[in-house]
């Protein structure tokens, strides 16, 4: 009996372990590592997408594929460097919950190392399928991804220039074969493009000197 007692116990130490393995929240290197391969940066109009997204959640159209035939709205968005963030929200609401600041934290510490400072990045928003309309689903993901944004920004002093929210909803599934999953609740870091330079300062042009006035003839 004690022998089973051990063991039982000993099993639930073991997957505690795992299941604290598995909700660890990432470090800042996991997240320098995946988003420092930019290579060129992806051809967006963020605010034409924005219309997009909503024109095409709202639009019933009548031979709609369904939600696992659905073709991404934005497909060249998997070419970009990409974190997937296990950010937890409070349902139907941006509210973040508090276990996730730490996430975001390291996003932050991540977003300022040294290979990343010359970018700026998508905060992508998404939404697995659910009993709400495709349209509140979409709202829903671009608040998320601007409460994501605001955190960094306010809570973290992240540049607003570096950082573009946009909300997909369930116009681009994670794992399009599996609508409904808690996978297609995910929010992404990408790297996006680089920052402008800035062009350098010019100094001051020397004032020219006064002419000298001719001598008094006497």
């Amino acid at each position: 009996m004690r022998a089973n007692k051990i063991a039982i116990a000993l099993g639930l130490t073991l997957l505690a372990g795992a299941a604290s393995a598995q909700t660890a929240p990432p470090t800042r290197d996991d997240i320098v590592g995946k988003l420092n391969h930019f290579e060129e940066p992806a051809e967006l109009d963020l605010p034409a997408l924005k219309a997009q997204v909503m024109e095409r959640a709202k639009t019933r159209i009548k031979n709609d594929p369904g939600p696992v035939n659905r073709p991404p709205i934005v497909p060249d968005l998997a070419k970009l460097p990409t974190f997937n963030a296990q950010i937890q929200f409070d349902a139907d609401t941006p509210i973040i919950q508090p276990g996730s600041y730490q996430t975001v934290g390291r996003i932050a510490d991540a977003l300022v190392h040294a290979s990343l400072l010359p970018y700026t990045f998508l905060i992508v928003g998404h939404v697995e399928s659910n009993a709400k309309t495709r349209e509140a689903n979409a709202i829903l993901s671009q608040r998320r991804a601007d409460a994501i944004r605001d955190v960094l920004v306010n809570t973290f002093k992240i540049s607003t220039k570096r950082l573009h929210p946009i909300g997909l909803g369930e116009e681009q599934f994670l794992d399009r074969a599996k609508p409904t999953s808690a996978v297609n609740g995910q929010l992404q870091i990408q790297t996006y493009a680089k920052l402008p330079e800035e062009a350098p300062a010019h100094p001051a042009t020397a004032a020219a000197p006064a002419a000298k006035k001719p001598a008094k003839k006497r």
